[in-house]
């Protein structure tokens, strides 16, 4: 697990946040978060580039990178009020996608038994079934609820004649009982697959997916209230997967897999928000950015404000202060 920097371009830190070591505890004793790099994108079934993803996420934002970001709305600086750290990328071979996987999920095992929470730079979705079973690993099986942001439900059984692929994490996260089926969501489903015989599968695991038609008619406030009832219900923490692509390609073209029809950013963000300051996330991560693809860089911009917005939402959250949405900014 050596750390490495970035594999895919010059080394630097999240926004310029101080760098640690997974080898070596003392450089981040102490952490509430820690961000580290997957960058992998041999899981793809269509056209690639998210290997390139962390690099993109890391520096997707114009103002210095100073490790120091005030957010507006919360009031309060995440980067400064929690001991966030980057691990840097992990070692993850391009060609060798299961070894890969399971160097994710001993690092991840090793950051959450450290006492912090692992936010992970993809990456295809892949990762998945890794990060989180890392987490299980240490938490318990069954023992985390998830809830996952995407166009597609990553439910497949095999993929191209595989187990593993950015098509099927989900489905081997339940079949391997880290995450039980009944407390699985997903949210932004669109499109033309799956098929009927993998929605029977995800009907019989109890799994709940919110299609973006229903999101549009019931509006996310509603379906947000809904699923924090079901993910809070007997379980011991929540992991929180974004996937880019449950983003209008319109405002976030920069994914190997683009499905019109989506989220708009502000609702992702806004949704991002409200679960990190109202649940207690374990674990995070933002796949499927993919740069060669991206316009104006406005996919990894999204992705690093994704990033931002949890780590903010986590630190408020922890400091107990009230935060009205309704409130206007200046009394709050």
């Amino acid at each position: 697990m050596t750390n490495i920097g970035n594999m895919y371009g010059p080394n630097f830190t999240f926004l310029g946040i101080p760098a640690c070591d997974l080898d070596k505890p003392e450089t981040y004793k102490g952490a509430d978060i820690i961000i580290v790099g997957a960058p992998i994108d041999s899981g793809t079934s269509h056209r690639s580039g998210a290997k390139f993803g962390p690099q993109a996420i890391r520096m997707g934002d114009y103002l210095p990178h100073d490790g120091e970001r005030p957010h507006l709305a919360l009031r309060i600086d995440g980067l400064k009020d929690l001991k966030v750290f980057d691990a840097g990328d992990l070692l993850m071979p391009p060609g060798d996608l299961v070894d890969s996987l399971e160097v994710l999920k001993a690092a991840t095992e090793k950051i959450s038994r450290a006492g912090a929470i692992a936010v992970v730079l993809g990456g295809d979705h892949s990762i998945a079934s890794a990060d989180v079973a890392g987490i299980a690993e240490h938490r318990g099986k069954g023992k985390i609820s998830m809830v996952h942001f995407d166009a597609h439900a990553d439910t497949g059984d095999l993929q191209f004649g595989a187990l593993v692929g950015h098509g099927t994490p989900m489905r081997r996260l339940i079949e391997n009982g880290y995450v039980r089926g009944d407390r699985f969501l997903q949210l932004g489903l669109r499109g033309y697959w799956p098929d009927d015989a993998t929605l029977n599968w995800m009907r019989d695991q109890g799994m709940r997916s919110y299609e973006m038609t229903e999101i549009h008619h019931r509006g996310l406030k509603a379906v947000l209230d809904e699923s924090f009832a079901t993910l809070t219900d007997g379980g011991d923490g929540v992991f929180l997967s974004v996937d880019i692509d449950v983003v209008d390609p319109g405002m976030a073209p920069g994914t190997g897999t683009p499905e019109p029809g989506g989220m708009t950013s502000r609702e992702l963000l806004e949704a991002v928000r409200r679960i990190c300051l109202e649940l207690p996330v374990v674990g995070i991560d933002v796949v499927e950015v993919s740069p060669p693809f991206d316009t104006a860089d406005i996919t990894a911009i999204l992705a690093n404000r994704v990033v931002l917005e949890a780590i903010s939402a986590i630190a408020k959250r922890r400091s107990g202060t009230k935060y009205s949405p309704t409130q206007n900014l200046l009394d709050r």
